[in-house]
């Protein structure tokens, strides 16, 4: 064996010996081939194409004439025993298949196993370890299944594995388990879950990561998938069956919650959806001050810091239960305390009028909430005329040890990350794309809306000029995954890879057919997918119909690879009143060529050029568009005939859109 592979790899190696021997540079393209090739088409992969083919999803980028999407709705009851941090609940889910396929088994996300020792982590470090997620009961429509059953045989794909004839579970130890049906869900049926657990909140000082921290000691928890969850059902992969490893998010079903949360008297509880009960749970005096919110944008005390305990911070009485009902959402979070502040103030969202915003927090940290009401409310306002409205009835901040963090109606945040918090109540929240494979479309594209945001807060316009010339000095490190790998397995540069190369990408596309622009697409494309699940190829196809381009080339680039154009300004001559900059692009990702030229202040009259605008009376900007690269050629020969004015300063990509490794070179003279 040794010996055979020894004499292949020298064979392939010989053509390469016998070039070099020649004088041929090693790897050089044959003799007419071009020096790159410029890849102009988007890949399309099995999972899009069989959408295409099925009509869920089409080319336009707009859902397909037959897209469908599975609905779950709970009904839940949960308490925590302060004492043993141990949250105790009892769940009903109505699923309603409105896929084309008969359902032969249902796959469950279980993300508090995370906490289990025995299960797969990625770089998050649980605060403590437990039992993980507990299941003691699950019956489908009222058939209880034997959770001591031995696992079946064999993995389920899309529709899950052939059904195995008794009603069984498998998997219930990890973050993803499988219930195996007797008779499967059949298309446009439904079927009825009922689930019984249990699970500790994790705490103390050691968690790394979000969530991995769930609670202060016994007088705060912040619970956070704290329930077993359908896994999302769709048209492209079948059952979701990716695991959680910690780092990258969520990917849910949108329904109806309806949620009862029992707590001892005096805890106040806070949580995604609408309180239906103030008159049990709440004092007069609390009500009272509710109904003052929406009529000013002050910040009103609900519950002060001196009110404690049973009769003051709550309603009288021994338990209380808390009851919240959301509609459409995709998820339930909530927070409890037994020295909650909570205050409030309004955001009044445009087309649709006030809207509370709710902050619980502890008395200590009052500083860290202080402007955090504000911040919330521009955020609101901001990205409601942004996009699109802010669809849902409230927002609460709750304070706690994972101080960065989102679901439907709530984030866990203070004031330091309440408008990117806030803006992901726009992705994922109402636009659900898929955040465990695809983080870019959330924590991305959140990232970019934070930058138009704050200079907004600022009186400012935003600053996208460098941004995308910045990816080029990162482009090459081969930690970094593209951005259509499945972020879920991203690794150590995770972070860049979700949350802050899509700015890049988007400054250098606000670089090609203008920032507003790009942001009107952006709000259509909002609009378009508002409560469903758009697909990457969904957003390239809809951005590239709404720009009117084709961007084919872009998204290849900046989804696919991780490349960079590092151009540069080879040379610079002039004859016969014309100059020719020459334009040498050493990158495999092609970008327009985009020249700041700065004539000498007198001199001949400017004449103007069909490409150019003038910035001033001596500065030009001229374009040449992407094309110009198609051929396959690396150097651009830019002609410049201005009426013969002296040439003083040329300067490439002068709005620094284009990832460049070396910006010194983009200047003539040198």
């Amino acid at each position: 064996m040794r010996r055979s592979l020894r004499h292949t790899v020298l064979l392939l190696a010989l053509p390469s010996l016998a070039a070099a021997q020649r004088g041929a540079p090693t790897g050089a393209p044959p003799t007419g081939a071009p020096d790159r090739a410029v890849r102009r088409d988007i890949p399309i992969t099995n999972a899009i194409r069989k959408a295409y083919a099925a009509g869920t999803r089409d080319s336009t980028g707009k859902p397909g004439r037959n897209y469908w999407q599975i609905k779950t709705d709970y009904t839940i009851q949960a308490r925590i025993d302060p004492a043993t941090q141990v949250l105790t609940g009892s769940e009903t889910i109505t699923l309603h298949n409105a896929s084309p396929d008969a359902l032969s088994e249902i796959r469950l996300r279980l993300d508090h196993n995370l906490y289990r020792p025995t299960v797969t982590q990625g770089l998050s470090v649980p605060a403590e370890t437990t039992e993980g997620m507990v299941i003691t009961k699950i019956a489908v429509n009222g058939v209880e299944v034997d959770l001591n059953a031995p696992p079946p045989q064999g993995r389920g794909g899309r529709g899950g594995a052939a059904a195995p004839g008794t009603l069984r579970a498998t998997g219930l130890d990890q973050t993803n388990g499988r219930v195996l049906l007797a008779t499967p869900i059949a298309s446009k049926g439904t079927a009825t879950l009922a689930i019984d657990w249990h699970t500790k909140l994790p705490g103390g000082p050691g968690g790394q990561g979000h969530r991995m921290t769930q609670r202060w000691a016994d007088t705060l928890f912040q619970p956070t998938q704290w329930f077993p969850r359908v896994a999302k059902y769709d048209d492209l992969r079948g059952w979701d069956t990716n695991i959680y490893l910690g780092p990258s998010e969520f990917y849910n079903n949108f329904g109806r919650f309806d949620v009862r949360i029992t707590m001892p008297a005096g805890w106040i509880v806070s949580g995604t959806g609408v309180l239906q009960n103030p008159n049990e749970v709440l004092t007069s005096a609390a009500r009272t001050r509710l109904a003052q919110v929406l009529k000013t944008d002050s910040i009103t005390t609900i519950v002060g810091e001196n009110e404690v305990g049973p009769g003051q911070a709550t309603a009288a009485g021994d338990q209380l239960t808390w009851h919240f009902v959301a509609d459409t959402v995709n998820d339930f979070a909530w927070a409890t305390a037994k020295k909650f502040v909570w205050t409030a103030t309004r955001a009044t969202i445009p087309g649709k009028g006030p809207v509370p915003i709710h902050m619980v927090y502890l008395p200590g940290r009052a500083n860290l909430f202080r402007d955090a009401g504000q911040i919330t409310r521009h955020a609101l306002e901001f990205y409601s005329k942004l996009w699109a409205p802010y669809p849902f009835p409230q927002l609460t901040l709750q304070d706690g040890p994972s101080a960065g963090m989102e679901y439907p109606m709530v984030i866990n945040s203070n004031r330091g990350a309440a408008d990117h918090e806030t803006g992901h109540q726009w992705w994922p929240m109402m636009v659900g794309n898929n955040e465990t494979w695809y983080g870019w479309m959330d924590e991305g594209f959140n990232q970019y809306m934070n930058i138009l945001s704050d200079a907004d807060a600022e009186k400012q316009p935003p600053v996208l000029d460098g941004v995308g010339q910045s990816y080029g000095r990162i482009s090459g490190d081969e930690w970094e995954a593209p951005l259509m790998w499945n972020a879920n397995w991203a690794g150590p540069m995770y972070g860049f890879q979700t949350y802050s190369k899509t700015p890049l990408m988007l400054s250098m596309l606000g670089g090609i057919v203008g920032d507003s622009a790009v942001q009107r697409a952006h709000a259509a494309y909002t609009k378009a997918w508002a409560w469903k699940h758009p697909s990457p190829w969904d957003y390239m196809f809809f951005m590239s119909s709404q720009l009117q381009q084709d961007l084919g080339w872009f998204w290849y680039s900046w989804l696919f690879t991780t490349e960079r154009v590092d151009g540069r300004i080879q040379s610079v001559a002039t004859s016969g009143g014309k100059t020719t900059v020459t334009v040498r692009q050493d990158g495999q990702m092609p970008s327009p060529v985009v020249l700041k030229v700065e004539f000498e202040p007198s001199g001949v009259a400017i004449q103007r050029m069909e490409n150019s605008r003038m910035v001033d009376s001596t500065t030009a900007i001229v374009t040449w568009p992407v094309s110009v690269w198609f051929n396959g050629s690396r150097t651009f020969a830019a002609t410049m005939d201005f009426g013969g004015r002296a040439i003083r300063k040329v300067t490439l990509d002068p709005f620094g859109r284009f990832p460049d490794r070396d910006p010194a070179d983009n200047v003539w003279p040198k």
